[in-house]
């Protein structure tokens, strides 16, 4: 099963906000993500690139850029239930 997402916002201390399709609002830690994958230290690294991040077409994930990327079902499942942006 597919949790789509239908908006992102980025939050302090590279966190976001993710809303899914079903209603549920959760908050996702990006900051693991540097020391488990190279690409990641990179929105650490690029002033301006972390709020750059958009929901990618169909709601399959979320992206930076053509190297950065998070799937749904990683934000659906990984993520802390969140109620407010």
């Amino acid at each position: 099963m597919f949790y789509k997402v239908s908006a992102v916002k980025p939050l302090s201390e590279y966190r976001l906000w993710v809303q899914f399709l079903n209603g549920e609002q959760k908050e996702y830690d990006v900051k693991p993500l540097f020391e488990k994958w190279a690409a990641f230290q990179t929105l650490s690294r690029v002033s301006g690139l972390f709020e750059q991040v958009h929901v990618d077409a169909g709601g399959y994930g979320i992206r930076w850029n053509d190297d950065i990327d998070l799937s749904c079902n990683e934000l659906y499942n990984e993520a802390k239930k969140e109620s407010r942006p």
